[in-house]
C-alpha cells in the first residue's frame, strides 16, 4: 500500500510521456505559426515555426524510408546551419537519437565515433567532403545512409553517399504520426566531449536534460519569445547547442540566427540588422568583438546580454566588454555531462571576474580536498578561504544523465554518489564562489610542490609582449618535473630573456613555479569550445625537448 494521498497515475502517464522537448517544440509551432523560427543570414533565408516543423517532417520521412527506428542513431557533422536545426528535431519526432559531432575533427577521430555510436546514418557537411570519405574508409562501421548536406552547392556527393536535397525531395511535410515516440528517460541526444583529456566520450541526454538545460537557460538570461539569439561558437557541442542555440531558443519560442563561421564584423553587423538580443561565445571571441566595436561602432541597443563560457573573464577585459559592448556580461562554468553548473551574472561583475561563479539555481557546486590514490568524499571539503587547492565537484540531477555510452570505466571515475567529479582543481570561498584554478590532470609535481598551469599562464599573458601561452611539464632529472611555457608572441621583439626577467620579478610567482623552458609557435592547440588542450601541449613539449627545440631559461 503507497502513502500517496492522491491517485498518481495519470500524472505519471502524462508525466512521463507527454513532457519531452520534442512536444515543447510542437507547442510553439502551434502558438506561433508564423513567426520566425530559424535565419540564414548567408542564404537570406527563414523559417517560421511552422515551416520548420514541415522541413524536421521531411527528413523524418526520409529516415522512416530507410527503416530507421526508435533508438537508432543519426550522427551528423555540421557547420551552423538549417540543416543542423532539421537534424536535431527530425530524429526525436521518430524515436530517434540524433548526435551532432565537431566538423573539426580529423579522420581517425570521426571513425572512432563512427565506430562507437554505430550510426544508421551518418551527414556531413560539404565544406568536410574529403575528411568525411576519409573517416568512412577508416571506420569499420558503414551506415546504412550516408548523406551530403549542401550549403553552397559546390562539392558533388562522392561515391555511396547523396545530397541531403536528394534525399528529402518528394517527402510529405506532414507529422510522421507517431504517438509519443519517447518517454522522459528515453536518451534523445548524444554529444561528444570535447576531449581535453583524450579520446570523445559519448554523453547521452534524455527528455528531461534536454528540457531543464532549455529551463536553465529560460530562467538565467532571461529568455522568452521575443528574444532573438545567436551562438558565436558551433552548435555541436553543449555550450552552443544548449546556450542560446537550438535547444532553449526553440524551446522558449525564440528565433535563432545561424552564424556559419565566426566574424567580429559580421557578428556586430548582425545585431545591428536583425535586432538580436543575445550573443553567446567564448572569451576570445568577445574580446575580438571588443576591439572591432571599438574600432567601428555598430548600433548595439537591442542587446540583452552577452553570455561567455569555456574560460575566465579576467576583471580588466571585463571592465571593458561591459563599457564597449553591454554591461549584462555573463560566464557559465561546466561540463558536456552537466551543461554549465556555476554561473556569473552581470550583477556579480567586475567584482567577481576570474572565478567561475556560484551554483545555478538547480545545481550544487562544492570544493573537495584532493588525495593521491581515491577520491575525496563529496562533503570532505576544502577550506572556504580561496586558498586551499581542491577538486571541484558538481552535483546536476536535472541537466545529467550520470553516464557515458559505452564506457562503463569512465562512468566509475567520474561519477560517485550523484556528483559530477570532472577534474577541475579550484579554491572557494564563504560566499561559495569558486575559482578554477587548473585541471588535475595537468598537475605539474616539480620537486614535490604542486604547480598548476593556469597561475603560470595568467602571469605569462600579463607581459605586454604576449598574445597567450600554454604551460605544461616535462621530464627533468632533478625536479621530476620541470616547467615548459609555449608563448605566441604580440610583439615579434619579444626574448626569452624578457619572459625569465619578467617571471623572476613577479610578485606572484614563487621560484619553483618559474618556466625553465620556452618555445615560440603561432598557435596553440584549442577545443571547439575555446579550452586548451594541455596533453596536446604536453606531447609537442615532450617531442620538443627530445629534439632540442626547446630553449632553456
Amino acid at each position: 500500500m503507497n502513502s500517496f494521498t492522491y491517485n498518481t497515475n495519470t500524472f505519471r502517464e502524462l508525466f512521463e510521456n507527454d513532457f519531452t522537448y520534442l512536444n515543447g517544440f510542437l507547442r510553439n509551432v502551434s502558438r506561433f505559426p508564423q513567426k520566425t523560427a530559424l535565419t540564414c543570414p548567408i542564404r537570406k533565408e527563414n523559417w517560421t515555426y511552422r515551416q520548420l516543423d514541415g522541413e524536421c517532417n521531411r527528413l523524418a520521412h526520409a529516415l522512416l524510408a530507410d527503416e530507421i527506428k526508435k533508438g537508432d542513431v543519426v550522427v551528423y557533422q555540421l557547420l551552423n546551419s538549417a540543416k543542423f536545426v532539421f537534424c536535431y528535431l527530425a530524429p526525436q519526432k521518430i524515436g530517434a537519437i540524433n548526435c551532432p559531432v565537431n566538423f573539426r575533427l580529423s579522420p581517425g577521430e570521426t571513425a572512432y565515433i563512427l565506430d562507437e555510436s554505430k550510426p544508421a546514418v551518418y551527414i556531413f557537411d560539404e565544406e568536410i567532403k574529403d575528411m568525411a570519405e576519409k573517416a568512412l574508409n577508416i571506420a569499420r562501421h558503414s551506415p546504412r545512409r550516408v548523406v551530403m548536406a549542401e550549403f553552397r552547392g559546390n562539392e558533388k556527393p562522392f561515391a555511396g553517399s547523396i545530397t541531403y536535397d536528394g534525399y528529402v525531395t518528394g517527402r510529405p511535410e506532414s507529422d510522421p504520426g507517431i504517438k509519443r515516440p519517447t518517454s522522459i528517460y528515453d536518451e534523445t541526444t548524444r554529444l561528444y566531449t570535447s576531449g581535453t583529456t583524450g579520446m570523445p566520450k559519448g554523453v547521452p541526454l534524455n527528455n528531461l536534460n534536454e528540457i531543464f538545460t532549455a529551463h536553465d537557460v529560460i530562467m538565467h538570461f532571461p529568455l522568452n519569445q521575443t528574444d532573438k539569439t545567436m551562438n558565436m561558437s558551433p552548435w555541436f557541442h553543449r555550450g552552443g547547442l544548449h546556450s542560446g542555440g537550438p535547444c532553449p531558443t526553440l524551446y522558449a519560442g525564440g528565433e535563432i540566427v545561424a552564424l556559419r563561421q565566426f566574424n567580429p564584423r559580421v557578428c556586430l553587423a548582425h545585431v545591428e540588422d536583425y535586432g538580436l538580443t543575445y550573443l553567446i561565445g567564448a572569451p576570445p571571441m568577445l574580446k575580438m568583438l571588443h576591439d572591432q566595436q571599438a574600432k567601428e561602432p555598430r548600433d548595439l541597443k537591442t542587446i540583452k546580454g552577452i553570455i561567455t563560457m569555456g574560460a575566465p573573464l579576467e576583471r580588466e577585459a571585463c571592465i571593458s566588454f561591459q563599457k564597449v559592448l553591454t554591461p549584462n556580461i555573463y560566464n557559465g562554468y561546466g561540463t558536456t555531462e552537466g551543461f554549465w553548473n556555476t554561473f556569473l551574472r552581470p550583477f556579480d561583475l567586475p567584482r567577481m571576474a576570474g572565478s567561475a561563479g556560484r551554483p545555478c539555481t538547480d545545481d550544487e557546486a562544492a570544493v573537495v580536498k584532493v588525495y593521491p590514490d581515491r577520491k575525496a568524499e563529496p562533503d570532505d571539503y576544502a577550506a572556504r578561504d580561496n586558498q586551499e587547492v581542491g577538486e571541484i565537484i558538481i552535483k546536476s540531477p536535472a541537466k545529467c544523465s550520470y553516464s557515458y555510452f559505452n564506457s562503463p570505466a569512465e562512468e566509475e571515475r567520474v561519477f560517485y554518489k550523484g556528483w559530477i567529479y570532472i577534474g577541475d582543481l579550484g579554491v572557494w570561498n564563504e560566499e561559495n564562489y569558486i575559482t578554477v584554478v587548473g585541471r588535475k590532470d595537468d598537475m605539474i609535481i616539480c620537486a614535490g610542490e604542486n604547480i598548476h598551469p593556469v597561475q603560470v599562464e595568467e602571469i605569462l599573458n600579463e607581459h605586454p609582449k604576449v598574445k597567450e601561452s600554454a604551460v605544461v611539464g616535462v621530464p627533468d632529472k632533478t625536479r621530476g618535473e620541470a616547467v615548459a611555457a609555449y608563448v605566441i608572441k604580440d610583439d615579434p621583439s619579444l626574448t626569452v630573456k624578457e619572459l625569465v626577467e619578467h617571471c623572476r620579478n613577479h610578485f606572484m610567482l614563487a621560484n619553483f613555479k618559474r618556466p625553465r623552458f620556452y618555445r615560440f609557435v603561432e598557435a596553440l592547440p584549442y577545443t571547439a569550445t575555446g579550452k586548451k588542450i594541455h596533453y596536446k601541449v604536453r606531447e609537442m613539449a615532450l617531442e620538443d625537448k627530445e629534439k632540442g627545440l626547446l630553449e632553456r631559461a
